[in-house]
Formats: structure tokens, sequence, C-alpha cells
């Protein structure tokens, strides 16, 4: 039977947390009604309802009220015009529901039927449209999930709204869950960070299905926002106004990684209702528009130890994109703007070897005229320096200052879905992805062999016949490599025998 009428008020008052009960955040909007009770018509049993925006084509079901697919319509599986757009989720596999929510102490089943209240939503421009799904029980209580979508956005509000129409006040949690495979179906590069993101109590935490296949894992500190994702793609569940509680991570009985976050505990008085809201993002991990969703959500971008200045790097490219529309060139300038940041580094650093250099025949004769007194041949070398204002460590320590701005430019671009599918010029069609014709890498590996021999030594000829096999060492290294640090390597080594040719004129032999 259904509720008794008389106990569903619109727009009921929420009820008041208990010590034990944290407050739940609470909207007034869509409240709960008679009419929200009566199953929609519309939409039977494993029924989907389809949301096309300019955006994205995302499929929800009324199992669990759940997404079930969402495809991006600006971004492709393979860099060619013919390539199937990317998908988020699947449309076939029914293991792979996300946002499907449970109901702790409410006894609401996994993937518990829906009616929704229309078959299909249509959005363009900037308008915004509500799919509201809507459960009623038989255990004397009813879920309504609200999706709030915007035809310009990849963000989604949802309110979870569970009324009691019973004659007793009752205790849960309100709670969402997310699947990811263990494995992706497609091998593909993209995949080659594929996990569990989450942020909590400040920190980014990043989970592989091998750190939860024996134990579940557990994180409550704090936590702003939890979700599943590969290099270049997120999807996520933010917390609002402390909406998640707890994040419970572990392999489920199908083999795939399971997240259950959990909204605080709350206890909902007869005829009283409480909603939880938070925001899901389904989407791309472009840098602006990570931020733009606030809770730190920028922090899934990960870009290891030095993100402090890779980020800063990132943004510059992307700042110099807008002007020149390639991002090829605009590699091209940030590397001769790092380039002439580190001259006065790198001229003294040059210059300090070539000096070093000039004076070598003096240190060998100091070495064989004090070879059996090494307090008295350190104190000549030392005093050969000052004569000659050398500093030995001057050739490294201004280059060991450079090596953060290139981890950092190199984590910025092998990691940026900005540069994914980016043409450069001719047959670099895919910046983040190996030269088809490897013409580049062999390119720099030249440029490094010149460079490698303009550079003044103090190393042993045997030394010095080592250093020279390095350019084809890095030269392999790099086939592989995304053309897009490839270029910016290229053009670093351009520019650093241009420098050196420079610095040789100016020291005279």
């Amino acid at each position: 039977m259904g509720p008794d009428k008389k106990q569903v008020t619109p727009a009921a008052p929420q009820n008041q947390p208990t010590a034990a009960a944290p407050a739940v955040p609470s909207s007034a909007s869509a409240p709960l009604t008679t009419s929200a009770l009566q199953p929609a018509p519309v939409s039977g049993p494993q029924k989907d309802i389809r949301v096309e925006t300019g955006l994205y084509t995302a499929v929800f079901t009324s199992r669990g009220a759940a997404l079930k697919s969402m495809t991006l319509k600006k971004y492709r599986e393979q860099n060619t015009p013919d390539a199937s757009q990317v998908v988020l989720g699947t449309n076939t596999d029914p293991a792979l529901l996300t946002f499907s929510t449970r109901a702790n102490g409410f006894n609401l089943p996994d993937n518990a039927p829906y009616t929704a209240d229309t078959e299909a939503v249509t959005l363009s421009g900037s308008e915004t449209r509500q799919l509201v799904f809507t459960h009623v029980s038989g255990q004397g209580f009813t879920v309504r999930k609200i999706y709030s979508i915007g035809a310009d956005s990849y963000s989604i509000k949802l309110e979870t709204q569970i009324l009691n129409n019973s004659a007793a006040a009752m205790v849960g949690t309100i709670q969402q869950v997310m699947t990811y495979p263990p494995e992706p179906k497609v091998m593909d590069n993209r995949f080659d960070t594929a996990g569990s993101y989450l942020f909590t109590d400040g920190s980014l935490k990043v989970d592989k299905i091998k750190d939860v296949a024996s134990a579940t894992k557990r994180y409550d500190k704090n936590v702003q926002w939890a979700g599943f994702a590969d290099k270049y793609f997120l999807s996520a569940i933010l917390a609002d106004k402390n909406s998640i509680a707890s994040v419970e991570l572990k392999k489920n009985a199908a083999g795939f990684m399971e997240a259950t976050v959990s909204a605080p505990q709350a206890t909902i008085d007869a005829g009283q209702s409480v909603t939880v809201t938070q925001h899901l993002f389904v989407g791309p991990k472009d840098i602006d528009i990570l931020k733009a969703q606030g809770n730190d959500l920028v922090q899934s971008l990960d870009l290891g130890w030095f993100t402090v200045l890779a980020k800063p790097l990132l943004y510059t490219l992307k700042y110099f994109y807008g002007y020149v529309g390639n991002y090829g060139i605009a590699i091209i300038i940030v590397t001769i703007i790092l380039k002439a940041l580190f001259f006065p580094l790198t001229h003294k650093s040059y210059k300090s070897m070539k000096d070093m250099q000039k004076i070598q025949p003096k240190m060998a004769a100091l070495k064989e005229k004090y070879k059996d007194d090494r307090d008295a041949m350190n104190k000549a070398v030392m005093e050969l320096y000052r004569e000659h204002k050398v500093n030995p460590l001057g050739g490294c320590l201004p280059m060991v200052v450079q090596i953060p701005v290139f981890f950092a430019l190199y984590k910025a671009l092998m990691f940026s879905i900005e540069l994914r599918h980016a043409p450069f010029f001719l047959w670099v069609t895919d910046l983040a992805d190996k030269d088809p014709y490897y013409v580049t890498p062999v390119i720099m590996g030249i440029t490094m062999f010149i460079q490698q021999k303009m550079t003044p030594s103090q190393m042993d000829p045997i030394q010095q016949k080592m250093m020279l096999a390095l350019p084809v060492v890095f030269t392999f290294m790099f086939l592989s490599f995304p053309s897009g640090l490839v270029l910016y390597w290229l053009v670093n080594n351009i520019l650093t025998i241009g420098q050196q040719m420079y610095i040789n004129k100016l020291v005279k032999d």
C-alpha cells in the first residue's frame, strides 16, 4: 500500500540531527509531494533515459537511477575523423553502473527500480533541466533522485531525497556507488594511470585495483571528492557542504573496483524527509574545466612532484595557444621563453666549463708535480682556481637549478588532455603520441650529438667517447615519447647549440 497522504507534507521541514547523527545538507527545492509518489507511466523497469547536450550524450537507467554511460562529443578514441567518440562507462555491462544509490539502514536494495519523469531530455545553448527518478519502497519510505543538468557543463547537481512515510523514526545513511573495471577493454596509453582518485584531508589519494584486492580502504577525513579517472578523463562525485562523510574502496564480487560514497548518518522522523546535495563531474581533465568545479577537483590532474611548476607551465601553453591556435607553436614559444629566463645561468655554466677547459694543462702539471703530496696538490689547485677566477662547481649548479623546470614541463606535456590529438604540422598530427615516422627523434638525436661535441669537457678521452654515446641512447628513448616532448627537447637543443656558439666565440681559446 502507498503512504498515508496525511503523512506527506509538501516542503516538509528537515529534522534536526542528534549528536549521533551529523547534519545532512538539505534542500527545499523540488519537495516530495503526494503526486511524486505515484509511479510515472513513461518509465518501466530497466528503462533507459537519454540526455542530449552540446557536450555529451548521457544514458541513465531506472535501475538504481544510475548513469550507464556518457559519450563525450568533443573527444574521440583515436585521432581519425571517423573514430568513435569517447565513452565513459558502458551501455552493455550491467555491472558498471555509476552513481547508483544505496541507503544503509533504510533497507534500500542495490539497483532498486525507479520511475523517471520523462523518456528523454534534450538541451541546447545554456538551458538547464531536471531529470527526476522516484522509488516507492514497501518498507515505509520513498526515495527521489533529482539530476539538474546544464547544456553547457560537464557538472550535474544531484539531490537525493528520502521521505519517511512510516509511523516511526528511521536512521540511515544515503550512499552513492561507483564502479570501475580492473582492466580496460581497449588497451590505450590513456589507461596508464587509471584507478581510484579522491581528495581527502588536503591531499590526493590514488589507489589501483591491487591496492584493494585483499582489504577494503576507507577515507573519512574532510573528503572533497571521490571518483575514478584515467590519464585524460574523470568521473567523480563532489561534496556540497560536507555531504561526503566517508568513501570505502573495495574489489567487489564481480571483480570490479567499487567506491561507496556515504553521506553523514541522519535520523528522519515520521513524515519528515532529508536531502543530500552533491555534484557529479563526468568529463575531460582539462585544467580550466576542473578548476571551475571547485572542491580542489583540479588536484585530479596529478603532475607528480613538480606540480607546483607544471601547472603554471600548462596554463602558459594554453595562453599562447589562444593566440597562435597550435600547441606545437605554443611549445616552441614556451621553450624559447624558458631558455631566455635561464640564459644568465646557462651562460655562466658554459663559460665556467670553457674556463676550466683552458686551465686543464696547468692542472695536469700540478697533479704530476704533487702526485706524492695530496695536501700540497689540493692547495696548489685551489690557488690556480683563485688566480684564474674559476669556480669548479660553476658548470654544474646552474644546470641543477633548471632540472625541476624540465621535469615539470615533461609532466605538463605528458599528461595534459589539451595536447591529446592536437596537430602540429604535416605528419605530426598528435602531439600526445609518438612521431609516426620518427623524424623528430632522429633530428633531436643529431642536435644532441652536435651539442655534446661543442660542450667543453674536463673528462678524459675514454669518458668523452662514452658521453658521445648518450645521443644514441636518448634517440631510442625518444622514439616512443609523445612528439610534443620531442619537439620541446629538439628546440631546446637547437637553442643550446646557438648559445654555445655564442659563448665559444666570446671566450677565446
